[in-house]
């Protein structure tokens, strides 16, 4: 019988208090959100929306802020170098191939770091090698002292990752680890690519890398493990338990495929689990569903609500006998509290009565930290929502500042729509939108109220993108509820997503579709070449 599983970890404060953590050892927390995360299809995150997630993410205490791959796009340089500019505690990293051209572009947007990093990276397996690379195993052997070298060069910190190292034959892995160890990598990441590994072969995996690199001493060992057999949260803390000491990851999961290793699902395994992971790491867990609800609404991915430690279920309990033990005791069926991970118990404190000060206070309250203009935005969008919705709740708060600052500089804004629909027909919307500060006007005919609206948005923009996914659901219950809309657009290859909030769905749904609109403006500035995996 396992001993009761017990939350007793104080909360991280962040990399101050990194070597301050007692007991047990530190693990490192690698946050790839804006790199790899970013790499799912339909989430692109434009500058701002970037340092956003960099503020949050350097707040909470991650140790590593992987800000982007550098040689991708004009676009993506920017934000790389921006946020190293920005962020003073936690280390910003570029990721960059095994070619000097990539090297030199993420060392240029990584050099007025605080703490700079280059990560690069080139395949090892003999499936990569033959046909990706095109490569003989002793030119990729030579490009990794070539490129680890080169970026040694130029900053001091350097990670090196052999890209699907989980399909790479031990013997060559253990001397390109060796040779980029030697050649200047103080960090070796071991990735599994394409999430192919299980525990107990990724364990058995560090573990060998730990007893036959000679220098190993000479490196911390990182993981970067993918979702597809939905093992990367098992496989990586498999590698802990076996010595690696870096865990990349990122918010929510989100990335390529099936996504990546889970941040907040890490973090909590760690601090919940002390009993037989004795490790630490520096992250304020109390922000973890901050930093979720924005990774969420910027990207328009929603996390589903069974979703481990951050889902709307996580904490919910609707079986007779789990409230009656949760009455009892929380610990019967909760093994964390809500409060560790900054959930907020209060649900209903707000109305058409209440002022700005109490709207601003209950904003911060759930994490929000809007500057002037913005919160006059919000206020004036929840004192419309409060006269509208009897109940006005936390979730349908977030929602509407979630729609309402993270837009505030789209060149497309959305400004009024009317809709007569029915089942005599036809369906009508007369929508006026704000294109670059003009406003302009259309009125469709549509298959339907959401299709009229959709037409006539493309009439104002006109767009050859694809609607590839339209999905409503009720932020709260109720008939009175606020609905927020995801919309998927697909225009040469690139997709999007939009969200938009509003108690009218079909206003929601414009909202969406125009937030997905202002997403494809940017992802047309962005031609990011093949092959960025790690």
């Amino acid at each position: 019988m396992s001993a009761e599983p017990k939350d007793t970890q104080e909360p991280g404060v962040g990399p101050g208090a990194r070597d301050a953590a007692s007991p047990g050892e530190r693990v490192v927390i690698f946050d790839t959100t804006m790199r790899d995360g970013e790499q799912s299809p339909g989430c692109s995150m434009n500058l701002e929306e970037k340092l956003q997630v960099a503020d949050v993410l350097e707040e909470m205490g991650v140790d590593v802020i992987e800000a982007g791959f550098p040689i991708a796009s004009k676009g993506d340089f920017e934000a790389v170098s921006e946020i190293a500019k920005r962020v003073k505690n936690s280390t910003v990293a570029g990721l960059a191939r095994a070619t000097p051209k990539d090297i030199d572009r993420a060392g240029a947007a990584v050099k007025f770091a605080a703490r700079p990093r280059i990560h690069t990276f080139i395949s090892t397996s003999p499936l990569h090698m033959k046909h990706k690379l095109q490569m003989a195993p002793e030119a990729v052997h030579q490009a990794v002292h070539d490129s680890v070298t080169r970026a040694r060069n130029l900053c001091d910190d350097v990670e090196w990752s052999p890209e699907d190292g989980t399909r790479t034959e031990h013997d060559f892995l253990c001397r390109t680890v060796e040779t980029a160890i030697k050649s200047g990598a103080g960090t070796v990441n071991i990735p599994d690519t394409v999430g192919y590994t299980v525990p107990e072969e990724f364990h058995a995996l560090i573990a060998m890398l730990m007893n036959r690199v000679p220098n190993i001493d000479k490196a911390i060992i990182s993981v970067h493990c993918h979702n597809d057999l939905g093992l990367a949260v098992a496989n990586s803390l498999a590698a802990v338990s076996a010595g690696a000491r870096q865990v990349e990851c990122t918010v929510n999961g989100i990335g390529e495929r099936a996504g990546n290793a889970a941040m907040e699902e890490i973090v909590m395994a760690l601090r919940t689990r002390r009993d037989t992971l004795p490790f630490v790491t520096g992250i304020n867990t109390e922000m973890i569903t901050r930093a979720s609800r924005l990774v969420s609404a910027i990207t328009g991915f929603n996390v589903q609500p069974n979703k481990a430690i951050v889902g709307a279920n996580a904490f919910a309990h609707e079986s007779g006998i789990h409230q009656d033990g949760m009455l009892k005791h929380s610990g019967t069926y909760e093994i964390m509290t809500p409060e560790s991970v900054g959930l907020n118990q209060s649900t209903l404190v707000m109305g058409k009565h209440s002022g700005r000060h109490a709207f601003k206070s209950k904003l911060e309250e759930l994490g929000f930290r809007l500057s002037d203009n913005e919160l006059n935005d919000a206020f004036v969008r929840f004192k419309d929502l409060a006269d509208h919705k009897k109940d006005v709740y936390d979730e349908d708060l977030i929602a509407l500042v979630d729609d309402a600052v993270l837009r505030h500089n789209d060149r497309i804004r959305f400004v009024s729509l009317q809709v007569v629909c029915g089942s005599k027909g036809p369906q009508t919307a007369e929508l006026e939108l704000e294109v670059d500060g003009e406003r302009r006007t259309a009125k469709a005919d549509g298959n339907g109220p959401v299709d009229a609206t959709f037409e006539a948005v493309t009439a104002i923009v006109p767009h050859e993108a694809v609607l590839k996914l339209y999905q409503v659901h009720a932020v709260t219950g109720g008939t009175d509820a606020q609905a927020e809309v995801t919309v998927r657009l697909e225009e040469a290859g690139k997709s999007v997503n939009g969200q938009g909030a509003d108690y009218d769905t079909l206003v929601a749904s414009a909202r969406a579709y125009v937030n997905a609109l202002n997403k494809l403006l940017v992802k047309r500035e962005k031609s990011a070449p093949a092959a960025i995996s790690a």
